[in-house]
């Protein structure tokens, strides 16, 4: 990155959790109840329940949300921005109280 910077090359990443509905999310939960662990519910709809009650914002993020927020980072209202990574979670990796 240090390398690049001076060459105006940014370099920022994006880190998406809990995006949802659709095959992935749904896929996910139902492997998560399959998979006999004690750590999820053997039913899909009450796994996905918990994960979301995790979220501070209570809901799943959406993929407009993953897109605007890359579209962030690819303009010019972010030409100061490098070596972040932009995290897309509603919250739940930063420690809040659910």
């Amino acid at each position: 990155m240090q390398d690049l910077a001076p060459h105006g090359i940014r370099v920022n990443a994006v880190s998406p959790a809990l995006i949802g509905p659709g095959y992935m999310w749904t896929r996910q939960n139902e492997l998560h109840a399959q998979s006999g662990s004690p750590y999820f519910p053997e039913d899909p709809e009450k796994v996905a329940a918990a994960k979301i009650g995790g979220v501070p914002m209570k809901r799943l993020g959406t993929i407009n949300e993953v897109i605007n927020s890359v579209a962030y980072l690819l303009s010019d209202d972010s030409s100061y921005t490098t070596g972040t990574n932009l995290v897309v979670d509603g919250g739940l990796s930063s420690g809040l109280k659910a």
